[in-house]
């Protein structure tokens, strides 16, 4: 039988509606691209993406957002968005996902957000999680996180039928990375280091043939890790994460947010428990996405909108008048 939260959760009416919110905090970032504002960017997507949100027929409930309530005014984890008309929903966001990307008009800004029915997402505080994801067509458990990283290459490369100098990762350039980085090289496996943005990162491994990219493996933001594994949830893949704690303030974030297993690995199931939507519009230029850009009097957006229920991958170009 049916769960009756699905049954009451019309993705296939809601998801042109997600995509105009994601539209919208694009339009609104990119005229700030290249600016070197990071807040006045991310304060744009914000406005504009909250503005859209309010004029769905949901009743909303923000579980991946901007931030607690004391250090956001608005798209803050818990607040309410919406008409209040429709059905509940949990939503995960990033109104703008790389704001240094776009302060400097880099690759692969986004903006992104998921719905799924109510409790259907995990809330994960703001902490680090450790992650490490591949594209569809792997048996489960092919890589694991228990495993080193050479490990999870080689195993990878036998999976796929290939040596490990084919098969190429994607890692956030940190210093926390460093050693991983070098075990990595050791192996002869191509590195695809960014700078920002481990969402798009994620999502390069479910499109191998277009962006060249295998597998993703590294720490970065837990809520950024829920926004990934909706993206697979429709594009097809596996992503596990464990959440890292440096200090009692961040285990108590994960106490507030009802995690009492702090060891514990998720996997993209985990993370998003029932079938969601997910867009995603590109802000700069990227791998996947082409970035908003000017045509005349027109701008243009190009936006990904998916929905895990039916594998559908729609590819969608709004253009509007540039007021």
């Amino acid at each position: 039988m049916s769960d009756p939260r699905e049954m009451i959760f019309k993705d296939r009416m809601l998801s042109l509606g997600l995509a105009r919110v994601s539209e919208a905090a694009a339009i609104a970032a990119a005229r700030l691209i290249g600016r070197g504002d990071e807040k006045a960017a991310d304060q744009a997507a914000v406005d504009a993406m909250r503005k859209q949100l309010d004029l769905l027929d949901i009743k909303g409930t923000v579980v991946i957002g901007e931030g607690e309530r004391d250090e956001a005014p608005m798209l803050y984890i818990g607040e309410e968005v919406g008409t209040g008309d429709g059905p509940e929903v949990d939503i995960a966001l990033d109104p703008l996902e790389g704001t240094t990307l776009t302060a400097k008009a880099m690759p692969n800004a986004l903006a992104v957000i998921a719905m799924g029915p109510r409790g259907s997402m995990l809330h994960a505080p703001d902490v680090y999680m450790d992650k490490l994801a591949i594209g569809p067509g792997y048996p489960e458990g092919v890589v694991r996180l228990d495993m080193s990283p050479a490990e999870r290459v080689e195993a990878l490369a036998r999976a796929k039928g290939v040596r490990p100098s084919d098969i190429t990762c994607c890692v956030l350039e940190r210093p926390r990375h460093e050693e991983m980085i070098r075990e990595l090289r050791s192996t002869g496996c191509a590195i695809r280091l960014i700078t920002d943005g481990d969402v798009a990162g994620v999502m390069h491994c479910a499109e191998p043939g277009q962006t060249g990219i295998d597998m993703y493996m590294g720490q970065g933001g837990a809520p950024e890790g829920v926004l990934a594994a909706a993206a697979l949830k429709c594009m097809g893949g596996q992503i596990m994460g464990r959440l890292v704690f440096r200090n009692d303030d961040e285990r108590a974030r994960a106490a507030k947010a009802g995690i009492t297993d702090l060891d514990r690995v998720y996997t993209r199931d985990d993370m998003v428990r029932a079938d969601v939507i997910f867009a995603a519009t590109g802000v700069t230029d990227g791998s996947i996405l082409r970035g908003a850009r000017r045509d005349g009097d027109y701008l243009e957006t190009e936006t990904l909108l998916m929905r895990s229920k039916t594998g559908s991958v729609r590819r969608l170009f709004y253009r509007q008048r540039n007021n």
